[in-house]
Protein backbone atom coordinates (compact mmCIF):
# COMPACT_ATOMS: atom_id res chain seq x y z
CA UNK A 1 0.00 0.00 0.00
CA UNK A 2 1.85 3.46 -0.94
CA UNK A 3 1.24 6.57 1.34
CA UNK A 4 -1.81 8.23 -0.03
CA UNK A 5 -3.90 5.08 0.11
CA UNK A 6 -2.31 4.45 3.50
CA UNK A 7 -3.25 7.69 4.94
CA UNK A 8 -6.50 8.25 3.40
CA UNK A 9 -7.87 5.09 5.50
CA UNK A 10 -7.85 6.89 9.03
CA UNK A 11 -9.21 9.93 7.43
CA UNK A 12 -11.65 8.00 5.27
CA UNK A 13 -13.11 6.63 8.65
CA UNK A 14 -13.34 9.90 10.44
CA UNK A 15 -15.04 12.01 7.81
CA UNK A 16 -17.84 8.90 7.31
CA UNK A 17 -18.63 8.67 11.34
CA UNK A 18 -19.14 12.60 11.02
CA UNK A 19 -21.20 12.31 7.93
CA UNK A 20 -23.53 9.46 9.99
CA UNK A 21 -23.85 11.21 12.97
CA UNK A 22 -24.78 14.53 11.52
CA UNK A 23 -27.37 12.48 9.27
CA UNK A 24 -29.25 11.56 13.02
CA UNK A 25 -29.56 15.43 13.21
CA UNK A 26 -30.62 16.89 10.21
CA UNK A 27 -33.51 18.69 10.71
CA UNK A 28 -32.21 20.08 14.30
CA UNK A 29 -29.02 21.42 12.05
CA UNK A 30 -31.45 22.49 9.37
CA UNK A 31 -33.20 24.79 11.96
CA UNK A 32 -29.74 25.91 13.56
CA UNK A 33 -28.81 26.74 9.82
CA UNK A 34 -31.82 29.08 9.00
CA UNK A 35 -31.17 31.15 12.01
CA UNK A 36 -27.65 31.55 11.36
CA UNK A 37 -29.06 32.66 7.63
CA UNK A 38 -31.56 35.12 9.04
CA UNK A 39 -28.40 36.22 11.17
CA UNK A 40 -26.25 37.29 8.99
CA UNK A 41 -28.51 38.15 6.17
CA UNK A 42 -30.65 40.88 8.40
CA UNK A 43 -27.26 43.03 7.89
CA UNK A 44 -27.40 42.83 4.06
CA UNK A 45 -29.39 44.61 1.50
CA UNK A 46 -31.53 41.94 0.30
CA UNK A 47 -32.16 41.70 4.40
CA UNK A 48 -33.18 45.17 4.63
CA UNK A 49 -35.85 44.73 2.13
CA UNK A 50 -37.41 41.73 3.47
CA UNK A 51 -36.73 42.73 7.19
CA UNK A 52 -35.14 39.38 7.86
CA UNK A 53 -34.09 41.50 11.54
CA UNK A 54 -38.28 40.42 12.39
CA UNK A 55 -37.88 36.88 11.24
CA UNK A 56 -37.89 34.31 13.70
CA UNK A 57 -39.39 31.57 12.60
CA UNK A 58 -40.13 29.10 9.79
CA UNK A 59 -43.51 30.59 9.53
CA UNK A 60 -41.90 33.99 9.49
CA UNK A 61 -39.55 33.45 6.89
CA UNK A 62 -41.90 32.02 4.43
CA UNK A 63 -44.27 35.13 4.84
CA UNK A 64 -41.40 37.62 4.33
CA UNK A 65 -39.45 36.00 1.64
CA UNK A 66 -41.51 34.39 -1.11
CA UNK A 67 -39.64 31.83 -3.32
CA UNK A 68 -37.89 33.10 -6.54
CA UNK A 69 -35.78 32.53 -9.86
CA UNK A 70 -32.79 33.93 -11.05
CA UNK A 71 -35.00 36.43 -13.45
CA UNK A 72 -35.80 38.05 -9.59
CA UNK A 73 -32.18 37.92 -8.23
CA UNK A 74 -30.85 40.00 -11.22
CA UNK A 75 -31.39 43.06 -9.48
CA UNK A 76 -29.07 42.07 -6.36
CA UNK A 77 -26.60 40.29 -9.09
CA UNK A 78 -26.31 44.12 -10.61
CA UNK A 79 -25.67 45.71 -7.10
CA UNK A 80 -23.09 42.93 -6.79
CA UNK A 81 -21.65 43.74 -10.38
CA UNK A 82 -21.34 47.26 -9.63
CA UNK A 83 -19.15 47.00 -6.72
CA UNK A 84 -21.41 47.04 -3.50
CA UNK A 85 -20.82 45.24 -0.93
CA UNK A 86 -23.08 43.45 1.45
CA UNK A 87 -25.93 42.70 -0.95
CA UNK A 88 -26.92 39.07 -0.82
CA UNK A 89 -24.32 38.03 2.02
CA UNK A 90 -21.70 39.91 3.91
CA UNK A 91 -19.11 41.22 2.00
CA UNK A 92 -18.69 40.60 -1.69
CA UNK A 93 -18.59 37.18 -3.67
CA UNK A 94 -15.31 35.33 -4.16
CA UNK A 95 -16.79 34.27 -7.28
CA UNK A 96 -19.52 34.21 -9.92
CA UNK A 97 -20.35 30.28 -10.83
CA UNK A 98 -21.17 31.18 -14.61
CA UNK A 99 -23.94 28.96 -15.88
CA UNK A 100 -26.33 28.85 -18.60
CA UNK A 101 -30.12 29.40 -18.17
CA UNK A 102 -33.05 27.99 -19.94
CA UNK A 103 -34.82 31.89 -19.67
CA UNK A 104 -32.17 34.31 -18.83
CA UNK A 105 -29.03 33.24 -21.27
CA UNK A 106 -25.94 33.38 -18.74
CA UNK A 107 -26.65 33.27 -14.56
CA UNK A 108 -24.53 34.49 -12.50
CA UNK A 109 -24.01 32.06 -9.27
CA UNK A 110 -22.37 33.63 -6.50
CA UNK A 111 -19.94 31.72 -3.91
CA UNK A 112 -18.85 32.90 -0.78
CA UNK A 113 -15.89 32.49 1.02
CA UNK A 114 -18.83 31.05 3.32
CA UNK A 115 -20.30 28.55 0.86
CA UNK A 116 -17.01 27.41 -0.80
CA UNK A 117 -16.34 24.89 1.40
CA UNK A 118 -19.88 22.98 0.82
CA UNK A 119 -18.69 22.85 -2.97
CA UNK A 120 -15.18 21.40 -1.75
CA UNK A 121 -16.51 19.46 1.08
CA UNK A 122 -19.22 17.61 -0.30
CA UNK A 123 -17.37 16.15 -3.31
CA UNK A 124 -14.29 15.28 -0.63
CA UNK A 125 -17.05 13.78 1.65
CA UNK A 126 -18.35 11.25 -1.10
CA UNK A 127 -15.34 9.74 -2.00
CA UNK A 128 -14.23 9.41 1.65
CA UNK A 129 -17.81 7.94 2.52
CA UNK A 130 -16.72 5.61 -0.73
CA UNK A 131 -13.92 4.42 0.81
CA UNK A 132 -14.65 3.88 4.47
CA UNK A 133 -17.90 1.76 3.08
CA UNK A 134 -16.11 0.18 0.36
CA UNK A 135 -12.62 -0.30 2.29
CA UNK A 136 -11.29 0.65 -1.29
CA UNK A 137 -8.41 3.02 -0.97
CA UNK A 138 -5.57 2.18 -3.36
CA UNK A 139 -7.57 4.34 -6.36
CA UNK A 140 -5.72 7.04 -4.55
CA UNK A 141 -2.30 6.38 -6.27
CA UNK A 142 -3.14 6.21 -9.25
CA UNK A 143 -4.18 8.75 -12.23
CA UNK A 144 -7.57 10.69 -11.57
CA UNK A 145 -9.37 12.46 -14.90
CA UNK A 146 -11.58 15.41 -14.30
CA UNK A 147 -14.17 16.12 -17.49
CA UNK A 148 -14.54 19.64 -16.11
CA UNK A 149 -14.68 23.30 -17.79
CA UNK A 150 -11.65 25.34 -17.96
CA UNK A 151 -10.35 26.68 -14.58
CA UNK A 152 -9.17 29.49 -16.55
CA UNK A 153 -11.27 32.65 -14.93
CA UNK A 154 -12.29 35.79 -16.46
CA UNK A 155 -13.53 38.84 -13.97
CA UNK A 156 -17.27 40.24 -13.70
CA UNK A 157 -17.71 43.39 -11.72
CA UNK A 158 -14.17 42.60 -10.78
CA UNK A 159 -15.06 39.18 -9.05
CA UNK A 160 -13.57 35.67 -10.91
CA UNK A 161 -15.79 34.14 -12.53
CA UNK A 162 -15.94 30.82 -14.76
CA UNK A 163 -17.77 27.48 -14.71
CA UNK A 164 -18.14 25.91 -11.26
CA UNK A 165 -15.84 22.78 -11.97
CA UNK A 166 -13.18 25.02 -13.41
CA UNK A 167 -13.77 27.00 -10.08
CA UNK A 168 -13.60 24.02 -7.90
CA UNK A 169 -10.39 22.62 -10.07
CA UNK A 170 -8.33 24.87 -8.30
CA UNK A 171 -9.14 23.35 -4.69
CA UNK A 172 -7.97 20.10 -5.32
CA UNK A 173 -5.82 19.60 -2.84
CA UNK A 174 -1.64 19.49 -3.85
CA UNK A 175 -1.38 15.86 -2.38
CA UNK A 176 -3.39 15.08 -5.29
CA UNK A 177 -2.47 17.60 -8.29
CA UNK A 178 0.47 14.83 -9.29
CA UNK A 179 -2.26 12.67 -9.98
CA UNK A 180 -4.95 14.78 -11.61
CA UNK A 181 -4.76 14.42 -15.32
CA UNK A 182 -5.64 15.92 -17.70
CA UNK A 183 -2.67 18.66 -17.49
CA UNK A 184 -3.73 22.33 -16.58
CA UNK A 185 -3.13 23.57 -20.47
CA UNK A 186 -5.34 20.59 -21.98
CA UNK A 187 -7.70 21.29 -19.43
CA UNK A 188 -8.39 25.22 -20.46
CA UNK A 189 -8.84 24.91 -23.62
CA UNK A 190 -12.14 25.97 -24.51
CA UNK A 191 -13.10 23.80 -27.98
CA UNK A 192 -14.96 20.13 -26.39
CA UNK A 193 -13.57 18.18 -29.50
CA UNK A 194 -9.84 19.76 -29.58
CA UNK A 195 -9.67 19.72 -25.64
CA UNK A 196 -10.87 15.63 -25.58
CA UNK A 197 -8.43 14.72 -28.46
CA UNK A 198 -5.73 16.23 -26.23
CA UNK A 199 -7.37 14.30 -23.44
CA UNK A 200 -7.66 11.31 -24.76
CA UNK A 201 -3.57 11.59 -25.86
CA UNK A 202 -2.38 12.61 -22.27
CA UNK A 203 -4.56 9.49 -20.60
CA UNK A 204 -4.56 6.84 -22.60
CA UNK A 205 -1.27 5.04 -21.90
CA UNK A 206 -2.01 6.07 -17.99
CA UNK A 207 -2.80 3.86 -14.97
CA UNK A 208 -6.37 5.79 -14.85
CA UNK A 209 -7.74 4.88 -11.55
CA UNK A 210 -10.83 7.21 -10.70
CA UNK A 211 -13.35 9.09 -13.53
CA UNK A 212 -15.53 12.07 -13.06
CA UNK A 213 -17.77 13.82 -15.25
CA UNK A 214 -21.49 14.30 -16.53
CA UNK A 215 -22.22 10.64 -18.22
CA UNK A 216 -22.99 11.70 -21.54
CA UNK A 217 -19.44 13.78 -21.41
CA UNK A 218 -18.00 10.50 -20.13
CA UNK A 219 -19.04 8.36 -22.83
CA UNK A 220 -17.72 10.54 -25.22
CA UNK A 221 -14.60 9.91 -23.93
CA UNK A 222 -14.88 6.48 -23.70
CA UNK A 223 -15.70 6.02 -27.65
CA UNK A 224 -12.84 8.21 -28.79
CA UNK A 225 -10.63 5.66 -25.96
CA UNK A 226 -12.15 2.96 -28.05
CA UNK A 227 -11.56 4.05 -31.88
CA UNK A 228 -7.98 5.10 -30.98
CA UNK A 229 -7.16 1.89 -29.45
CA UNK A 230 -8.59 -0.86 -31.64
CA UNK A 231 -12.16 -0.90 -30.64
CA UNK A 232 -10.64 -2.20 -27.18
CA UNK A 233 -12.88 -1.73 -23.85
CA UNK A 234 -11.73 0.68 -21.68
CA UNK A 235 -11.44 -1.98 -18.53
CA UNK A 236 -8.28 -3.63 -21.25
CA UNK A 237 -7.33 -0.22 -21.44
CA UNK A 238 -7.22 0.89 -17.78
CA UNK A 239 -7.26 -2.17 -15.76
CA UNK A 240 -6.71 -0.85 -12.48
CA UNK A 241 -9.92 1.67 -12.95
CA UNK A 242 -12.10 1.19 -10.08
CA UNK A 243 -14.48 4.11 -9.53
CA UNK A 244 -16.26 6.80 -11.64
CA UNK A 245 -17.90 9.59 -9.82
CA UNK A 246 -20.85 11.11 -11.99
CA UNK A 247 -23.78 13.82 -11.37
CA UNK A 248 -25.86 16.45 -12.80
CA UNK A 249 -28.28 14.03 -15.33
CA UNK A 250 -30.32 10.70 -14.29
CA UNK A 251 -27.32 8.36 -14.64
CA UNK A 252 -29.85 4.80 -15.75
CA UNK A 253 -30.69 6.17 -19.63
CA UNK A 254 -26.40 5.89 -19.81
CA UNK A 255 -25.70 2.95 -17.57
CA UNK A 256 -25.71 -0.24 -19.77
CA UNK A 257 -23.93 1.94 -22.55
CA UNK A 258 -21.31 2.61 -20.09
CA UNK A 259 -21.28 -0.73 -18.71
CA UNK A 260 -20.76 -2.34 -22.01
CA UNK A 261 -17.94 0.23 -22.87
CA UNK A 262 -15.85 -0.69 -19.81
CA UNK A 263 -16.48 -4.41 -20.08
CA UNK A 264 -15.65 -4.83 -16.35
CA UNK A 265 -16.51 -3.77 -12.86
CA UNK A 266 -16.11 -0.29 -11.55
CA UNK A 267 -17.71 1.09 -8.63
CA UNK A 268 -20.07 4.04 -9.81
CA UNK A 269 -20.64 6.88 -7.03
CA UNK A 270 -23.21 9.45 -7.62
CA UNK A 271 -23.47 12.93 -6.69
CA UNK A 272 -25.86 16.04 -7.03
CA UNK A 273 -23.62 18.97 -7.71
CA UNK A 274 -24.37 22.40 -9.23
CA UNK A 275 -23.48 26.41 -9.22
CA UNK A 276 -25.82 26.93 -6.35
CA UNK A 277 -24.26 24.37 -3.88
CA UNK A 278 -23.56 20.65 -3.38
CA UNK A 279 -27.07 19.42 -2.16
CA UNK A 280 -26.40 15.48 -1.90
CA UNK A 281 -24.07 12.44 -2.30
CA UNK A 282 -24.33 8.83 -2.28
CA UNK A 283 -23.08 7.33 0.95
CA UNK A 284 -23.47 3.56 0.73
CA UNK A 285 -21.95 1.74 -1.99
CA UNK A 286 -24.28 0.07 -4.61
CA UNK A 287 -27.60 1.48 -3.08
CA UNK A 288 -30.11 3.29 -4.34
CA UNK A 289 -30.38 7.12 -2.96
CA UNK A 290 -28.13 10.33 -2.13
CA UNK A 291 -27.92 11.34 1.44
CA UNK A 292 -29.15 15.23 1.52
CA UNK A 293 -26.07 17.40 2.78
CA UNK A 294 -28.03 19.02 5.62
CA UNK A 295 -24.99 20.41 7.76
CA UNK A 296 -23.41 22.63 5.03
CA UNK A 297 -24.70 26.41 4.78
CA UNK A 298 -27.81 25.22 3.03
CA UNK A 299 -31.39 25.48 3.99
CA UNK A 300 -33.80 23.45 2.12
CA UNK A 301 -37.22 23.89 1.30
CA UNK A 302 -39.89 21.32 -0.59
CA UNK A 303 -42.45 22.47 -2.79
CA UNK A 304 -45.20 19.77 -4.00
CA UNK A 305 -43.73 19.59 -7.74
CA UNK A 306 -47.40 19.83 -9.05
CA UNK A 307 -47.45 23.54 -6.85
CA UNK A 308 -44.13 24.81 -8.11
CA UNK A 309 -46.39 27.49 -10.53
CA UNK A 310 -48.49 28.49 -8.03
CA UNK A 311 -49.15 31.89 -7.08
CA UNK A 312 -48.66 30.67 -3.07
CA UNK A 313 -47.67 26.95 -3.15
CA UNK A 314 -47.37 25.28 -0.28
CA UNK A 315 -43.76 25.51 1.07
CA UNK A 316 -42.65 22.38 3.49
CA UNK A 317 -39.46 22.38 5.64
CA UNK A 318 -37.41 19.11 5.41
CA UNK A 319 -39.56 17.71 8.71
CA UNK A 320 -42.12 17.93 6.98
CA UNK A 321 -41.47 15.89 3.87
CA UNK A 322 -42.63 12.50 2.75
CA UNK A 323 -41.23 9.64 1.21
CA UNK A 324 -42.33 8.89 -2.24
CA UNK A 325 -43.69 12.79 -3.37
CA UNK A 326 -41.93 14.43 -6.35
CA UNK A 327 -40.90 17.82 -4.91
CA UNK A 328 -39.69 21.01 -6.15
CA UNK A 329 -36.34 21.60 -4.44
CA UNK A 330 -35.88 25.54 -3.03
CA UNK A 331 -32.32 26.69 -1.25
CA UNK A 332 -31.46 29.59 0.93
CA UNK A 333 -27.87 29.59 1.68
CA UNK A 334 -24.67 30.98 2.90
CA UNK A 335 -24.03 31.75 -0.79
CA UNK A 336 -26.35 34.88 -0.76
CA UNK A 337 -29.32 32.51 -2.26
CA UNK A 338 -32.87 33.49 -1.03
CA UNK A 339 -35.52 30.82 -0.95
CA UNK A 340 -34.09 30.41 -4.75
CA UNK A 341 -36.10 27.44 -7.18
CA UNK A 342 -32.93 25.44 -8.51
CA UNK A 343 -35.13 23.82 -11.20
CA UNK A 344 -34.61 20.31 -10.02
CA UNK A 345 -37.11 18.03 -8.64
CA UNK A 346 -36.53 15.35 -6.00
CA UNK A 347 -37.81 12.76 -4.61
CA UNK A 348 -36.90 11.18 -0.86
CA UNK A 349 -36.78 6.96 -0.88
CA UNK A 350 -36.03 7.36 3.16
CA UNK A 351 -36.25 9.82 5.67
CA UNK A 352 -34.61 7.96 8.30
CA UNK A 353 -32.35 9.20 7.22
CA UNK A 354 -32.87 11.59 4.46
CA UNK A 355 -32.10 9.71 1.28
CA UNK A 356 -33.29 11.37 -2.39
CA UNK A 357 -33.26 10.64 -6.11
CA UNK A 358 -33.03 13.32 -8.75
CA UNK A 359 -36.64 13.23 -10.92
CA UNK A 360 -36.32 16.02 -13.01
CA UNK A 361 -36.57 19.86 -13.86
CA UNK A 362 -39.63 21.57 -12.94
CA UNK A 363 -39.26 23.50 -16.47
CA UNK A 364 -38.45 20.76 -18.44
CA UNK A 365 -42.03 18.63 -18.96
CA UNK A 366 -44.43 17.89 -21.73
CA UNK A 367 -48.18 19.40 -20.73
CA UNK A 368 -49.15 20.08 -24.15
CA UNK A 369 -52.80 18.08 -23.36
CA UNK A 370 -52.47 18.28 -19.37
CA UNK A 371 -50.71 14.93 -19.25
CA UNK A 372 -47.96 16.69 -17.62
CA UNK A 373 -45.40 13.75 -18.62
CA UNK A 374 -41.98 14.53 -16.31
CA UNK A 375 -38.10 13.42 -16.85
CA UNK A 376 -38.51 10.64 -14.40
CA UNK A 377 -41.14 9.25 -16.47
CA UNK A 378 -39.86 8.99 -19.46
CA UNK A 379 -36.57 7.79 -18.30
CA UNK A 380 -38.41 5.22 -16.61
CA UNK A 381 -40.08 4.25 -20.09
CA UNK A 382 -37.03 4.29 -22.23
CA UNK A 383 -34.87 2.49 -19.44
CA UNK A 384 -37.18 -0.65 -19.50
CA UNK A 385 -37.90 -0.51 -22.86
CA UNK A 386 -34.08 -1.10 -23.98
CA UNK A 387 -33.68 -3.52 -21.60
CA UNK A 388 -36.53 -6.12 -23.42
CA UNK A 389 -35.22 -4.83 -26.44
CA UNK A 390 -31.54 -5.05 -25.48
CA UNK A 391 -30.40 -1.65 -26.95
CA UNK A 392 -28.24 0.55 -25.75
CA UNK A 393 -29.61 4.46 -26.10
CA UNK A 394 -27.22 7.18 -26.96
CA UNK A 395 -29.40 10.09 -26.49
CA UNK A 396 -32.75 11.21 -26.82
CA UNK A 397 -34.96 14.00 -26.50
CA UNK A 398 -38.78 14.61 -26.62
CA UNK A 399 -41.18 16.83 -27.92
CA UNK A 400 -45.04 17.26 -28.47
CA UNK A 401 -46.47 16.87 -32.13
CA UNK A 402 -49.62 19.50 -31.86
CA UNK A 403 -49.94 20.75 -35.53
CA UNK A 404 -49.83 17.53 -37.23
CA UNK A 405 -51.35 16.63 -41.14
CA UNK A 406 -52.89 13.51 -40.02
CA UNK A 407 -54.35 11.62 -37.48
CA UNK A 408 -54.37 12.53 -33.65
CA UNK A 409 -51.17 14.88 -31.77
CA UNK A 410 -48.63 12.48 -30.02
CA UNK A 411 -45.25 13.17 -28.61
CA UNK A 412 -42.51 12.75 -30.64
CA UNK A 413 -39.31 10.92 -29.66
CA UNK A 414 -35.58 11.96 -31.10
CA UNK A 415 -33.64 8.76 -29.99
CA UNK A 416 -30.00 8.00 -31.39
CA UNK A 417 -29.57 4.32 -31.13
CA UNK A 418 -26.23 2.25 -30.49
CA UNK A 419 -27.43 0.03 -33.01
CA UNK A 420 -31.58 0.66 -34.13
CA UNK A 421 -34.60 -1.56 -33.00
CA UNK A 422 -35.30 -4.06 -36.45
CA UNK A 423 -39.14 -3.44 -35.61
CA UNK A 424 -39.22 0.42 -34.27
CA UNK A 425 -43.04 0.61 -34.49
CA UNK A 426 -42.54 -2.58 -32.18
CA UNK A 427 -40.42 -0.75 -29.81
CA UNK A 428 -42.46 2.59 -30.06
CA UNK A 429 -45.20 0.49 -28.92
CA UNK A 430 -43.28 -0.65 -25.63
CA UNK A 431 -41.72 2.83 -24.70
CA UNK A 432 -45.75 3.87 -25.15
CA UNK A 433 -46.91 1.12 -23.04
CA UNK A 434 -44.58 1.44 -20.24
CA UNK A 435 -44.97 5.79 -20.31
CA UNK A 436 -48.98 4.84 -19.86
CA UNK A 437 -47.76 2.66 -16.48
CA UNK A 438 -46.10 5.94 -15.25
CA UNK A 439 -48.29 8.19 -15.85
CA UNK A 440 -52.31 8.22 -15.69
CA UNK A 441 -53.05 11.51 -17.44
CA UNK A 442 -51.31 10.69 -20.63
CA UNK A 443 -52.92 7.01 -20.17
CA UNK A 444 -56.30 9.35 -20.29
CA UNK A 445 -55.60 11.19 -23.44
CA UNK A 446 -54.14 7.67 -25.11
CA UNK A 447 -57.56 6.06 -24.08
CA UNK A 448 -59.81 9.08 -24.86
CA UNK A 449 -58.19 9.65 -28.30
CA UNK A 450 -56.63 12.82 -27.46
CA UNK A 451 -53.73 11.82 -28.10
CA UNK A 452 -52.20 8.91 -30.17
CA UNK A 453 -49.24 6.23 -29.30
CA UNK A 454 -45.81 8.06 -29.49
CA UNK A 455 -43.66 8.37 -32.37
CA UNK A 456 -39.97 7.73 -32.95
CA UNK A 457 -37.47 9.49 -34.73
CA UNK A 458 -34.47 7.73 -34.98
CA UNK A 459 -31.55 10.18 -35.04
CA UNK A 460 -28.11 9.45 -37.08
CA UNK A 461 -24.95 8.75 -35.07
CA UNK A 462 -23.13 11.78 -32.61
CA UNK A 463 -26.67 13.90 -34.01
CA UNK A 464 -26.48 15.00 -30.48
CA UNK A 465 -22.72 15.79 -30.47
CA UNK A 466 -23.30 17.52 -33.54
CA UNK A 467 -26.40 19.64 -32.52
CA UNK A 468 -24.78 20.38 -29.32
CA UNK A 469 -21.65 21.95 -30.84
CA UNK A 470 -23.78 23.74 -33.47
CA UNK A 471 -25.42 25.93 -30.64
CA UNK A 472 -22.15 26.26 -28.42
CA UNK A 473 -22.80 23.26 -25.80
CA UNK A 474 -20.79 20.58 -26.42
CA UNK A 475 -18.99 19.14 -23.02
CA UNK A 476 -18.48 20.44 -20.07
CA UNK A 477 -21.48 20.78 -18.03
CA UNK A 478 -23.77 20.64 -20.04
CA UNK A 479 -26.84 18.23 -20.73
CA UNK A 480 -29.04 17.92 -23.48
CA UNK A 481 -32.88 18.83 -22.39
CA UNK A 482 -34.78 15.68 -22.14
CA UNK A 483 -38.21 17.15 -22.52
CA UNK A 484 -39.40 20.64 -24.43
CA UNK A 485 -43.26 21.90 -23.96
CA UNK A 486 -42.62 23.31 -27.46
CA UNK A 487 -40.91 22.65 -30.93
CA UNK A 488 -38.03 24.82 -30.90
CA UNK A 489 -35.29 21.85 -30.03
CA UNK A 490 -37.07 19.57 -32.54
CA UNK A 491 -37.28 21.62 -35.55
CA UNK A 492 -33.80 22.32 -34.95
CA UNK A 493 -32.92 18.07 -34.77
CA UNK A 494 -34.82 17.84 -38.45
CA UNK A 495 -31.45 17.74 -39.97
CA UNK A 496 -29.82 15.38 -38.00
CA UNK A 497 -32.90 12.77 -38.62
CA UNK A 498 -31.26 9.31 -39.50
CA UNK A 499 -32.14 8.63 -43.52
Amino acid sequence: MKIKSFLAKPYASIIHSRVRKGALTAVEDQQAILQQLLKYGSRTVFGKDHDLLNVKTYEDFKKAVPIRDYEAIVPYIDKIKAGEQNVLWKGKPIYFAKTSGTTSGVKYIPITSDSISNHIDGARNALLCYMSESGNTSFADGKMIFLSGSPELERVGGIPTGRLSGIVNHFIPRYLRGNQLPSYETNCIDDWEVKLDKIVAETMKEDMTLISGIPPWIQMYFDWLSERNDAKKIKELFPNLQVIVHGGVNFEPYKAKLLNSLAGEVDMIETFPASEGFFAFQDMVGKEGLLLNTNSGIFFEFVPAAEIFNENPTRLSLGEVKEGENYALIISSNAGLWAYNIGDTVRFISTNPYRLVVTGRTKHFISAFGEHVIAEEVDYAIFNAAKEFDLHIKEYTIAPAIQVTEGLPYHEWFIEFETPPSDIDAFAACVNKHLVEKNIYYQDLIVGKILQNLKIRTMRKNAFIDYMKSVGKLGGQNKVQRLSNDRKMADALQPYLAE
